[in-house]
């Protein structure tokens, strides 16, 4: 089958089409023919190598972290799919490679996809609708009336976590640049700041989450809007010792991280609020609550572009160039 490899951490010279086996299905995967593939910041991060001390994947590696597609074979201990069904997905961190024609993914992982969504749309979601929920509904918790900032609000994965922190009954505020306001608007945001003319700390205060997706001086400053018992969830803050041991990794790599977010936690505890680091993991059982809300309307994809599937390359420098307006860029086969 056609993929697209990186073959060592370093950049996009790195990452180029190839001829690979097709996948090996084992007795609870399923064989799928992917029609469409999203591209997030994270394939950016692990082809650069920013993860490789706790993600030691073996190279060469497809890249790719969420897909829709067709069922073509099912382990003989599959039990929820069968051939001929539309699915979508995120393989598990240890499993990724959805820039690829076919990928064999555990049957837990995947969920049937929305009825009402193309290909395109579906593959957009996976990913940062995975992220959302694990961030608003299982760790923060979000309840009706609370103040949920999302920074972002009309990125992929701000676009998908305004709509949820909406369907919870929250009053969200989110950033976003003027040209977006009003898409971030549609998407249920009851406050925008405009980065670029705006102080997002100046104007927001006693906010009860502040879901952070770009790290650095602007989590910094987010723990300033957070009332006392608030929290910070980043997905580009530095990892935390929680991180390492649902990760399991050794002692040094636990120390090492909890080191990372030293500065970060004692920020957070001087102002009366708790940092917590995520990296989502796969669900089809979450997919599936989110599918719900999909077919029910309170949760719209949000597609930039679409790049033919020969174009992958092309689709992840667009990503890492900070090309796209709204939403997500995804890659279809023909």
């Amino acid at each position: 089958m056609k993929a697209f490899l990186l073959d060592r951490y370093g950049g996009p010279a790195e990452t180029h089409a190839a001829e690979v086996p097709d996948p090996q299905v084992g007795a609870e995967d399923v064989l799928v023919e992917i029609r469409a593939a999203s591209v997030n910041p994270l394939d950016i991060k692990l082809r650069d190598g920013a993860f490789k001390a706790f993600l030691p994947y073996r190279l060469p590696l497809v890249l790719g972290n969420d897909l829709a597609g067709k069922v073509i074979r099912v382990g003989p201990s599959v039990t929820r799919f069968a051939v001929g069904d539309e699915v979508y997905a995120r393989p598990d961190k240890d499993r990724i490679g959805t820039f690829a024609q076919f990928i064999a993914v555990h049957q837990d992982d995947l969920a049937p996809k929305p009825a009402g969504l193309t290909m395109t749309e579906a593959a957009s979601l996976p990913l940062v609708a995975l992220t959302a929920w694990q961030a608003l509904v299982e760790r923060a918790r979000v309840r009706p009336g609370q103040k949920v900032l999302i920074h972002a609000g009309a990125g992929g994965l701000g676009s998908i976590a305004v709509q949820l922190a909406k369907s919870l009954g929250a009053y969200v505020a989110t950033t976003a640049s003027a040209a977006t306001a009003d898409l971030v608007k549609e998407l249920g945001a009851d406050e925008v700041i405009d980065y670029r003319t705006q102080d997002f700390e100046t104007l927001l205060d006693g906010y009860d989450l502040v879901l952070d997706s770009l790290g650095g001086e602007n989590l910094a400053r987010s723990l300033r809007v957070l009332k006392p018992g608030g929290m910070a969830i980043s997905v580009a803050g530095p990892p935390d010792a929680a991180f390492a041991r649902e990760l399991g990794v050794n002692a040094v790599l636990r120390l090492a991280m909890s080191a990372l977010s030293f500065t970060t936690r004692r920020s957070a505890k001087r102002h009366g609020v708790t940092y917590s680091f995520l990296f989502m993991k796969a669900s089809g059982d979450q997919l599936r609550e989110l599918t719900r809300l999909v077919d029910a309307g309170e949760i719209r994809p949000v597609v930039d572009t679409v790049f033919p599937f020969d174009d992958t390359l092309q689709a992840m420098e667009y990503v890492e160039k900070g090309r796209a307006r709204a939403g997500k860029v995804v890659v279809a086969m023909a």
